[in-house]
């Protein structure tokens, strides 16, 4: 019995001893994993380097083009737009009460345009007061409240500070425009504010918008403008016009507790910043044909309009008024006298030619063709003699005459 207890214990130690060998095997068996995980990071540089700059070669294109292809789609600017595409951005951005972004093409061509003539060898500037109570200037008056995408000059100005679109400056004392950093206005002290317009302010502070509802513009009450307009020549092209600088509206508000009824100018705006949504504004010229054929930059350029003239740029920066006095009549007559110069000017820089002296002689030259040679001959014009008419003999008696006839 000994024995075999014995035995059973020596076989329950060998027993115990394998189990405790088995599992030192297989717990020591991750570590050959490790040293295969360690030489794999040392082995890419040791291999070519030709697959990856292949696999990066590859998508770079496909990186810049997906880019140009967001900044495209995100910017209105950056893409080509179909009529009908201009069409419906336009009618989105006006039942959002905005105004449309420009296009490159729209900035590249009011770049064009702004360009000052550079060989000017006379210039003449001056200031009118144009009244849209006057039928001529009706066109920039109505609609005085926005019909769908048709609104009149004020509601378009409003519109493009209120999206903070264009640049304006302030209105000095003595009404000369000053385009400079340190005059630029403030929409929402120098405008909203100072008139009492009802407003919400949207964006960010570097960035505000502004929405206005449409019948809180007023629109009505701008029914006059001050424009500074340039004669000019230009020598090289030979080209006598005139061109619009700048424009102020004038708010006519009446004080019904005194009676008195003041201008109140608004900002001075350069005509250039205007120009591109100008070009795109149309309005109806006429009320016998209701076709939008012209737009408010056509109205300007082609001078459709009429105003009377205030201040001419002098030396001394005096208006007319403050030049001839109040006297109505005597400032009608220096308004005229400057008209009459400008169209003085016109005639004379070209010189005109005598029609009837050039038919006189267009008849005078013949052309005598002779055989194998055409020559041209101008007729001598020498007087006619004329024949003295021979005088008849007077009677010198009263007897009558009797017809003898011959006898045979």
């Amino acid at each position: 019995m000994k024995r075999l207890y014995i035995t059973g214990l020596i076989l329950a130690l060998l027993t115990c001893a394998s189990m405790g060998f088995s599992q030192n095997t297989v717990r020591r068996t991750p570590p050959p994993v490790q040293p295969q995980s360690k030489p794999q990071p040392q082995k890419p540089p040791a291999q070519p380097s030709a697959q990856p700059q292949v696999q990066q070669a590859q998508p770079q294109p496909q990186l810049q083009n997906s880019h140009n292809s967001q900044s495209s789609s995100s910017d209105p600017t950056q893409r080509r737009l179909s009529p009908r595409q201009r069409a419906a951005e336009a009618a989105a951005a006006t039942a959002n009460n905005s105004t449309p972004n420009l296009t490159e093409r729209a900035k590249i061509k009011n770049e064009v345009a702004s360009k000052a003539p550079e060989h000017v060898v006379w210039l003449r500037e001056m200031y009118r007061d144009i009244d849209l109570e006057k039928d001529d200037n009706a066109a920039l008056y109505y609609p005085v409240t926005p019909i769908g995408d048709r609104m009149n000059l004020f509601s378009t100005i409003f519109k493009l500070l209120a999206d903070n679109k264009i640049v304006a400056y302030n209105y000095p004392v003595n009404g000369t425009e000053v385009f400079t950093d340190k005059e630029k206005l403030n929409f929402e002290d120098g405008v909203l504010k100072k008139f009492q317009i009802p407003y919400k302010k949207e964006g960010t502070d570097s960035d505000p918008r502004y929405t206005v509802d449409d019948a809180d513009i007023p629109s009505i009450e701008v029914s006059k403008y001050q424009i500074k307009e340039g004669w000019y020549f230009d020598a090289a092209t030979g080209t006598y016009k005139s061109q619009v600088i700048a424009i102020c509206p004038l708010l006519v508000r009446k004080d019904y507790n005194i009676g008195d009824v003041t201008n109140n100018p608004v900002c001075w705006i350069p005509y250039e910043n205007l120009r591109p949504y100008l070009s795109r504004t149309m309005i109806m010229t006429s009320n016998y044909n209701n076709v939008l054929s012209y737009s408010i930059d056509d109205f300007f350029t082609k001078g459709m309009y009429k105003g009377d003239i205030i201040k001419t740029v002098n030396m001394k920066d005096q208006s007319l008024a403050q030049q001839v006095g109040d006297d109505p009549e005597k400032l009608k007559h220096a308004q005229d006298s400057i008209e009459n110069q400008l169209k003085t000017f016109k005639e004379r820089l070209w010189v005109q030619p005598d029609t009837t002296q050039a038919s006189a002689n267009n008849k005078s030259v013949k052309k005598v063709s002779t055989r194998g040679t055409t020559t041209t001959a101008q007729k001598e014009s020498s007087p006619k003699e004329e024949k003295p008419k021979a005088v008849k003999a007077a009677k010198t008696s009263t007897t009558p005459t009797k017809t003898v006839r011959r006898t045979r």
